[in-house]
């Protein structure tokens, strides 16, 4: 790196001056100048500060995951940017306390000016949903319109190429399905863990007949487990599975679903830690997006009530909807319906065992 000939100041490089110029209240050109608009302002800045820092972290990854093979010393990378945006995530999620110490009647001496700007045109928010793996037709639509309807030309120029790029959903059902170890060295974890499912149905089935219940406590016990007949079954069925893909009620391939039970049940095992961790990594992101969706929806149910939103939404409605709905990885998250305790797992070779441990042998002449 070559050394600069001027030496740069704090406040040069951060561009303080630049940056504290832009809080610019409306209110402050009225005859009643609000004074919680600039508290109102700098938190919204800041949260589009924060989106720009995960959007920076979400394309690097998405870089990695792009390359015709993921390598695997980056798996290191991937798992620390995850967790780098949880934490920003989770700093989002406290920033609403401060907004909140603005009260609602506060808050009314300057909404009006703010019509028709709203949340919703936040291009980044948009962005960071498409490349974590929103897709369109899962949306919930505002006001009946397209999402983008209230954007310009540009913006929706921007938002359809990231549409039309790989996401990190994408990228990481890919990675799964080049998972080697679903089948190796005689192994074959699938088969073995349908052996496993059908006797642990087994022993459910004859412990459920061998107990003395009352017929409402049978009849519940007989219902939970045909339940979860049922829950293996459809993922044992590839068809079914397929066909729950094309009607969105699952989003994860087969191959793909196989791989991240793997990883899962046997997390222990050295070389699958790194993937566990990273995907729990997805979920713990999906699930901090949906808190502060969920949040967001209460804050703006205690500022407004039921009023519509500034920028035209059934606001508070609107917004708590799209904590449930707007998930991306909740296929992962639903695995655990399909884990088996420890004990019940099958025994993995020895020889799958060595490639999945960190082995070191050192032989040295005796002398």
């Amino acid at each position: 790196m070559k050394s600069k000939s001027k030496q740069v100041t704090y406040q040069e490089y951060l561009k303080i001056s630049e940056l504290l110029s832009l809080q610019r209240p409306l209110s402050n050109e009225t005859d009643t100048p609000a004074h919680e608009e600039m508290l109102f302002i700098i938190t919204h800045q800041v949260y589009e500060l924060w989106f720009k820092q995960i959007l920076h972290e979400l394309d690097s990854v998405l870089e990695l995951f792009g390359e015709e093979t993921v390598n695997e010393t980056h798996m290191g990378i991937i798992v620390s940017r995850f967790e780098r945006i949880a934490e920003i995530q989770k700093l989002l999620i406290e920033q609403i306390r401060i907004i909140e110490t603005m009260s609602p009647s506060d808050f009314l001496e300057f909404r009006d000016l703010l019509a028709p700007a709203s949340g919703f045109q936040s291009v980044q928010f948009r962005l960071l949903e498409i490349k974590m793996g929103l897709e369109k037709e899962n949306r919930i639509l505002f006001e009946k319109r397209a999402y983008s309807s209230a954007l310009n030309e540009d913006q929706r120029a921007n938002l359809e190429i990231a549409e039309n790029s790989l996401s990190l959903f994408d990228g990481v059902n890919r990675w799964l399905e080049r998972m080697p170890f679903l089948d190796f060295e005689g192994f074959s974890f699938w088969g073995s863990y349908r052996e496993a499912v059908n006797e642990d149905l087994k022993n459910q089935k004859i412990l459920l007949d061998s107990k003395k219940l009352s017929q409402e406590e049978k009849l519940r016990m007989k219902k939970n487990y045909e339940n979860t007949r049922n829950n293996f079954e459809a993922i044992m069925d590839e068809t079914k599975h397929n066909e729950l893909v094309e009607t969105g009620q699952k989003n994860l391939s087969y191959k793909a679903l196989q791989a991240a039970l793997l990883i899962f049940l046997y997390r222990d095992q050295p070389v699958l830690f790194l993937p566990y961790r990273l995907l729990t990594g997805l979920i713990e992101m999906d699930e901090n997006l949906t808190s502060w969706r969920y949040r967001h929806a209460l804050m703006a149910h205690r500022m407004i009530g039921m009023k519509t939103g500034t920028g035209g939404s059934s606001g508070y409605s609107y917004l708590r909807a799209t904590a449930e709905r707007h998930k991306v990885f909740r296929d992962f998250t639903n695995l655990t319906t399909f884990f088996l305790p420890r004990s019940k797992l099958p025994v993995l070779p020895k020889e799958v065992q060595k490639k999945l441990g960190f082995y070191y042998s050192h032989t040295m002449d005796s002398k």
